[in-house]
């Protein structure tokens, strides 16, 4: 199975990006989700709901033993991902069979 990289740079689809690691899990060995240069955000424009759909499907992501990294601190502080810097995130995706850019 091929390992998959997800880079999430546009804020505005953040939520996407997620949801499109969280799928490419059940068909994927290995799915690592890459935040970068930005803090996630609540959701633009949504309410409550769709925020607390966010952090579940995020929590779903852990649990499928999805990776996540960011070369933001405070997405490792608030969000539990893995910081790195742009050199590891290039020596990562040096890795990866697929590259999806968001």
């Amino acid at each position: 199975m091929a390992t998959v990289a997800v880079i999430v740079k546009d804020t505005n689809q953040q939520y996407e990006a997620l949801r499109s690691s969280l799928g490419l899990l059940l068909e994927a060995s290995g799915v690592q989700m890459y935040v970068l240069d930005h803090e996630i955000q609540a959701l633009a424009n949504a309410d409550d709901e769709n925020n607390e759909a966010y952090e579940a499907n995020l929590e779903f992501f852990d649990d499928f033993e999805g990776e996540k990294f960011s070369n933001n601190p405070a997405n490792a502080e608030k969000w539990g991902f893995t910081a790195v810097t742009d050199d590891e995130v290039i020596a990562n995706l040096k890795n990866m069979d697929i590259i999806i850019p968001f």
